[in-house]
């Protein structure tokens, strides 16, 4: 089991290159079932759950070839069979769900495990159901497993009642060979979405209105070959952005989209630290005093819940009272136990946290309890007094290309280290 030892302190400077975004590949991924024709990921994150999910496809009989040297993803479905997924994969990841739709859409029925991932709450399915419900699909679940059928979907008004993610995405991708029309209404408007109707748009898919809260497909018979390069990943982004800020420290951030990051730009700022936007690249300064500020995770374009964790720990150094209000989840304050365990001074109250600033943290060992809970501890651990270790990292390999490589580019004291 790998750990990650951090000897805090550490002025961090340079430039750091962000990867491709791994809520736009996983879904991207999926999409590939719909098309029998050869789908080229170029510059694809080299992390597990894109092996994960790769596995998934390999498991009904696609081909996959990944060139982890060139970072590209090869996939081809002409051979795919109509057949149950494997159920430990599918259960190692939640993302493995998204498979739902295309196999619906193309094979008109598919059987699947219930999804896992991380323990950060409840993240039920049931509007992915109602969704592929509205299409004309049979749904039924029970012992563990979801089962759709229909002899084909037809296009119709879909309102969600929530604007999640993993939905619109799903119902999204089961619309594209539907009869007729499809309008998901109070759809998610987060840029993975934007970046999964321009992939399906490449291979011959009619969406329009991704980015809004509505998204109109036209379905359609068939698709073509398509080489795509997905978006950059505006959470890795962020963490480096706190990076900089919790360390005191300015460097460069390479390959961002402004757009994507607003949020977290403006409550950074707000906070003190200097932002320069360049064309692609962003030039953060966290060498000025910095104020306590409150936040509250929203669906985009709001605050993101994935960036709520390692703000956290960035407000536990900053001098006076702040407070979070995650709305999204609400199991999502798991990380606040293990700060505590480097001094951290926060206090629980239903879905807030009440910080009181600690100045510095103490070095400790500690254990990632979730993918962003695990960075939260990185950026700890660069700014603590003495060594941090940081046990379950897989969590923390689920979604940051070689974080620790990239932070030792920067200048970090920080090393993978097996037990």
């Amino acid at each position: 089991m790998d750990k990650l030892v951090i000897k805090g302190g550490k002025r961090l400077e340079g430039e750091v290159n962000i990867s491709s975004a791994k809520n736009s590949v996983l879904p991207i991924i999926a999409a590939t079932i719909l098309n029998g024709n050869n789908c080229t990921i170029e510059n694809a994150p080299m992390l597990e759950d894109v092996f994960v999910i790769c596995e998934v496809l390999k498991s009904l009989k696609a081909s996959v070839s990944i060139d982890k040297v060139n970072k590209k993803v090869i996939i081809n479905t002409a051979n795919l069979l109509q057949d149950n997924a494997n159920d430990e994969l599918v259960r190692k990841m939640r993302a493995s769900f998204l498979i739902m739709g295309p196999m619906l859409g193309r094979f008109g029925n598919f059987k699947i495990s219930l999804p896992g991932g991380c323990n950060i709450g409840t993240r039920p399915i049931d509007l992915h159901l109602k969704g592929l419900s509205a299409l004309g699909a049979e749904v039924s679940v029970g012992h563990g497993y979801v089962e759709a059928r229909a002899k084909k979907l037809k296009g119709t008004n879909i309102y969600l009642d929530y604007p999640s993610v993993g939905a619109t995405e799903n119902i999204m991708m089961a619309a594209t060979l539907a009869d007729g029309e499809t309008v998901i209404g109070n759809a998610a408007e987060e840029p993975e979405i934007v970046d999964l109707a321009r992939f399906l748009k490449a291979m011959g898919a009619q969406v329009s209105g991704e980015g809004t809260d509505t998204i109109k497909i036209l379905g359609v018979k068939d698709f073509k070959e398509v080489i795509y390069r997905p978006i950059s990943d505006r959470i890795e982004a962020g963490t480096f952005m706190v990076a900089a800020a919790i360390t005191e420290s300015m460097f460069k951030i390479n390959n961002i989209d402004e757009v994507h990051l607003k949020p977290i730009i403006a409550k950074l700022t707000e906070m003190g630290v200097a932002i320069e936007i360049n064309k692609n690249s962003i030039i953060v300064d966290g060498r000025k005093k910095l104020n306590p500020i409150d936040i509250k995770t929203m669906p985009y374009p709001g605050f993101p819940t994935d960036m709520q964790a390692q703000m956290m720990s960035l407000l536990c150094t900053v001098r006076g009272t702040s407070i979070i209000t995650e709305t999204i989840f609400e199991n999502r304050f798991m990380h606040a136990v293990e700060l505590k365990r480097m001094g951290a001074n926060i206090k629980i109250d239903g879905r807030s946290a009440v910080i009181e600033g600690i100045g510095r943290f103490t070095g400790s060992e500690v254990k990632a309890t979730d993918l962003r809970a695990g960075a939260a501890l990185i950026l700890a651990g660069l700014t603590a007094e003495g060594v941090t270790t940081i046990s379950d990292i897989y969590h923390i390999d689920r979604g940051y290309v070689s974080i620790e490589e990239k932070l030792k580019g920067l200048g970090a004291d920080i090393e993978r280290v097996s037990f």
